[in-house]
């Protein structure tokens, strides 16, 4: 089984335990997005994962969670988005295939792909509501490992920002500044 399979259920859990209840309007590191737009994207991506892993195709769910998929109970909504997604990554095959925006792809990377979105949107939150992340140690050598070829190769144009310098000893500093953060970055006074 893919290290990233084993690895979500812990990752998913430091989202799920964030205090975003009321604050939804504030800003994220990901300049575009507020603490909901984050959320709702995350929620999003979780609801694709059972059908996928079942080898449905994007035109076999299509454009069912386009828009908002909060509703009146953002914190409610991902966890019934989570929990789908962990049962269905139980039961995944980790040599299986799946259908992408990028195309057919392993299980195993499409795992690492859902991981290191976890793992540094977790962080955006956390940076957002102002508490300090306490992220998954392994989930995030397991995203340093799998985006430094990425990004060092420039396959990943895009989805991230381009990465910044960091002289930080912080394997979570490096790993946010890979992929386009400031490690320092605050919420607005």
């Amino acid at each position: 089984m893919s290290n990233a399979i084993e690895l979500i259920p812990e990752a998913s859990r430091v989202v799920t335990d964030l205090p975003l209840d009321g604050e939804w309007d504030r800003p994220t590191p990901c300049t575009e997005w507020s603490v909901r737009d984050l959320l709702n994207h995350l929620t999003a991506e979780h609801l694709w994962v059972p059908h996928l892993l079942r080898g449905e195709t994007l035109e076999q769910v299509g454009s069912r969670y386009d828009g908002d998929v909060l509703g009146d109970d953002p914190m409610g909504s991902w966890r019934r988005a989570i929990t789908a997604s962990v049962l269905a990554w139980g039961q995944a095959d980790a040599d299986g295939r799946v259908h992408t925006s990028m195309g057919l792809m392993p299980t195993g990377e499409y795992a690492n792909q859902m991981l290191v979105d976890l793992t540094v949107h977790a962080w955006d939150l956390a940076r957002a509501v102002g508490v300090r992340p306490h992220l998954v140690p392994d989930a995030v050598e397991a995203a340093l490992v799998y985006e430094k070829p990425r990004v060092g190769a420039g396959e990943v144009p895009g989805i991230f920002a381009a990465p910044l310098q960091t002289d930080s000893e912080s394997r979570v500093d490096q790993l946010v500044a890979l992929l386009g953060r400031d490690p320092g970055w605050a919420p607005p006074a």
